[in-house]
């Protein structure tokens, strides 16, 4: 506890030595950003050793912003990327998208793209588990600041983390689209068998969507990228739902190579819906014997209207003669 207040102490006192050479006076017209930010970087590491990780971060953003007055864009960028880190420590990731999209572009101004790209990665990386749509924006912000340098590997390596995430949030119209992107990063650098990893994801991406025409052509316009064992197993798959046969599906999305790719494709196997089979018409009812017969109801075969048996009988007993004649007393009565 004594070591903790002595360190609070020493970055205070450092704090105080940085303000000291921010100010002017009439012999001197000009901050000395350079002394002060050296300053508040001594004190933010006194801040860290003491644990007090909101005092640390505000004087790595105090370094950062004497750097820039100083056009001293690498090592502006570097305190921000550091006041990053220290976010995760203290648990608040509220400003670390923002962080490390400062610091790229700081990065970026000094020329160091790898630099760049790299913060942004990281970046990533912390939000992936609590916020993945904002990690989802620096991967593709990193991938970007690659292929403008014309590093297509590496531009492939953020894509395809990029993929990933999108196949994880079930996302599958998104990262089918990610996957051909990442095929069109290797086919520059020639990686064919990259391609051929990416053929099968994309095949499974397009079973995920119900789109078994989509992944045939997939399968027809990658599968050369693939090997031999994978090329047996996706046309063991693309056969096994065309025929609406879920064991022929099972076995081949069951096979060592599917199970060891990411952990994302692999469970996206696992979990793909499997083709219903055949459809079997329900088998007929048979007939029991021995069985009492149907009940017939006795009046099924009345006139509608007829509500009295009785009625019914005694129109039924009526000779027609009889009939006519008391229509001819009608007849003269009218008269």
């Amino acid at each position: 506890m004594a070591d903790t207040n002595k360190k609070i102490q020493e970055g205070l006192e450092l704090i105080r030595s940085a303000e000291k050479f921010l100010k002017t006076s009439l012999l001197k017209w000009r901050p000395e950003y350079e002394l002060a930010a050296d300053e508040y970087n001594k004190a933010a590491t006194c801040f860290r050793i003491a644990k007090s990780f909101e005092q640390c971060k505000e004087c790595l953003l105090k370094a950062a912003e004497c750097h820039k007055q100083n056009r001293s864009w690498f090592h502006a960028a570097k305190s921000i990327e550091q006041a990053l880190l220290v976010s995760k420590d203290l648990g608040d990731l509220r400003e670390v998208s923002q962080l490390a999209e400062r610091a790229c572009s700081l990065y970026q101004q000094h020329g160091s793209y790898d630099a760049g790209a790299g913060v942004l990665d990281k970046a990533a990386k912390i939000l992936e588990q609590t916020q993945p749509e904002q990690a989802l924006a620096l991967y593709q912000r990193a991938a970007d600041v690659c292929m403008g340098e014309d590093s297509t590997r590496q531009a492939a390596e953020y894509i395809s983390k990029t993929a990933r995430i999108l196949v994880k949030l079930q996302l599958y119209d998104k990262a089918a689209t990610a996957i051909r992107q990442e095929i069109g990063l290797h086919q520059q650098s020639e990686h064919l068998p990259a391609i051929g990893r990416l053929a099968v994801a994309l095949v499974l991406v397009q079973l995920a969507r119900g789109d078994t025409v989509a992944a045939e052509k997939a399968f027809k316009e990658w599968g050369n990228c693939c090997e031999a064992p994978e090329v047996q197993t996706l046309e063991m798959l693309l056969t096994a739902y065309d025929e609406e046969d879920p064991d022929a599906a099972c076995r081949a999305l069951n096979s060592p190579f599917i199970k060891h790719m990411d952990v994302e494709y692999s469970r996206l196997a696992r979990d793909l819906p499997l083709p219903k089979g055949p459809d079997v018409a329900p088998p007929k009812a048979s007939v029991i014997p021995g069985a009492a017969p149907s009940y017939v109801s006795p009046n099924a075969n009345k006139p509608q209207g007829d509500n009295s048996s009785d009625a019914g009988k005694g129109e039924a007993e009526t000779p027609a003669n009889a009939k006519e004649g008391s229509d001819d007393e009608y007849d003269e009565g009218l008269c």
